[in-house]
């Protein structure tokens, strides 16, 4: 799981970067405002990459996929993309745990 989970999120980050470039500069938002919050959310996705074997880093990284799709209020465009997003992040999380689950089962096999 943590293998998918991670590169969403760090496709994530790269999404918000080049969002907060169009935002800075399509918005009425201030642009330190808009950097703000993109720098905290890139940091959350890549702090999130190395805290997703811990308890609640799921439940985090939804709460950072409803933080994109809410940024769709300030560039209309982000709705869209962070639906998408949404989407990858759901696939990363239930497909990751199958794969893992067959992983502990063919382990288990092996060792037995």
């Amino acid at each position: 799981m943590r293998t998918l989970c991670s590169s969403t999120l760090i496709g994530e980050a790269f999404l918000i970067l080049f969002a907060g470039l169009v935002a800075a500069r399509l918005s009425d938002v201030p642009t330190a405002t808009v950097w703000a919050v993109s720098g905290v959310a890139m940091l959350l996705c890549v702090l999130l990459c190395g805290m997703l074997g811990r308890p609640g880093a799921v439940t985090v990284g939804w709460a950072l996929q409803l933080g994109l799709i809410a940024s769709g209020f300030v560039l209309p465009t982000m709705f869209a993309l962070g639906a998408v997003f949404a989407l990858l992040w759901w696939c990363s999380v239930h497909y990751g745990r199958r794969i893992d689950e067959i992983k502990a089962a063919r382990a288990a096999a092996a060792a037995g």
